[in-house]
């Protein structure tokens, strides 16, 4: 009889990341494709685009992939999975289509076991957008619907960008102070002047989703610009605030807990944001620690399926390892104009 296989799979807004591991930890295949948030497609468009990876993984794997389910546990953990209704409903969509047994969660997840190998503490994802996801040792959870402004969230290179263009609309104007994002925010788009910017965006000539590409501007002028330093303390300050909540919720506020930070903004090597948020957590829960993941996220939903069988340290070390070489692999692949 074969070792049992699991799926781990980490889904996102801009791209799917889909393993198969054997029991052992050793890794058959690591495949990715474009977003499978159900949020933007849909469940059906969702479980659509995962079973058109499997297929991939499992031919690249040699495994056979006919009517029944592939692997024997699997985890998926989704961007825009962020209500227990959501969850349910995606959990009892893809029974019996992916993997014989399987759970569905917030993304948030994957982040926090890729990063700790306590397998409890605290998540924040900082990428387009802001999410934090609290667990405790007895495996009691503190989330956030994380569905922008409707809940109150404010951070992520979306929420990043948009401040700066506005900064740089009202020092331009002399509603606000004078930064040289005046000039870096239209440069980036090629333009010369905050207003030309407005004027392109107002005109669709622009679109408003690209304002996501500021925030490596804002990192950059934040070292010598007073606003652009400004909103990145803005940022910490939101990191800082949702891991009080979530300790708090928990009683874990004295706690030696691990804070996970992870996403494109906490990865991209601002020691600025990351020392400020440090800095801040130290107000807030002196015994806490915060460290930005090396590891991503699809090799946390592979060691949450594993710790699901119960697999044996040597199998998650082995696990982490190789996933963590084959996602250096498919990094370097294009991505056929995905962003």
């Amino acid at each position: 009889m074969s070792a049992p296989l699991v799926l781990g799979i980490d889904g996102g807004n801009s791209k799917t990341d889909l393993a198969l591991v054997r029991a052992d930890g050793e890794v058959l295949s690591l495949v990715r494709g474009p977003q499978s948030s159900p949020h933007h497609l849909g469940v059906e468009g969702c479980l659509r685009v995962l079973e058109e990876l499997l297929g991939t993984a499992a031919a690249e794997a040699g495994l056979p992939n006919g009517d029944g389910p592939v692997a024997d546990v699997g985890k998926l953990l989704l961007a825009g999975v962020d209500f227990p209704s959501e969850e349910e409903e995606l959990a009892a969509a893809s029974k019996g289509r992916l993997a014989s047994r399987i759970s569905v969660g917030n993304d948030t997840f994957a982040v926090l076991r890729a990063g700790s190998e306590r397998g409890w503490g605290v998540a924040v994802v900082c990428g387009a957008g802001i999410n934090c996801v609290g667990v405790s040792p007895d495996g009691r959870h503190a989330r956030f619907p994380a569905l922008g402004s409707i809940t109150g969230d404010w951070g992520g290179g979306y929420d990043v960008g948009l401040a700066a263009v506005s900064a740089a609309a009202r020092s331009e104007d002399g509603r606000g102070e004078k930064t040289t994002l005046e000039q870096a925010v239209p440069e980036h788009f090629g333009l010369r002047t905050p207003t030309e910017l407005a004027e392109a965006i107002h005109r669709n000539q622009i679109a408003m989703r690209r304002v996501i590409e500021l925030a490596p501007v804002v990192f950059r002028e934040a070292a010598h610009d007073a606003e652009a330093a400004a909103i990145v303390e803005h940022l910490a300050e939101e990191v800082v605030t949702l891991v009080r909540v979530a300790l708090d919720r928990l009683g874990m506020t004295d706690s030696p807990v691990e804070v996970v930070l992870g996403g494109g903004l906490m990865q991209s090597g601002d020691t600025r944001l990351i020392s400020a948020v440090q800095a801040g957590l130290k107000n807030v829960a002196p015994a806490a620690s915060a460290q930005v993941t090396s590891s991503p996220p699809v090799v946390g939903a592979a060691l949450l399926a594993l710790d699901e069988l119960q697999a044996d340290p040597d199998a998650q070390t082995r696990a982490r390892h190789e996933l963590g070489k084959a996602y250096q692999t498919i990094e370097k692949q294009p991505r056929d104009g995905r962003q």
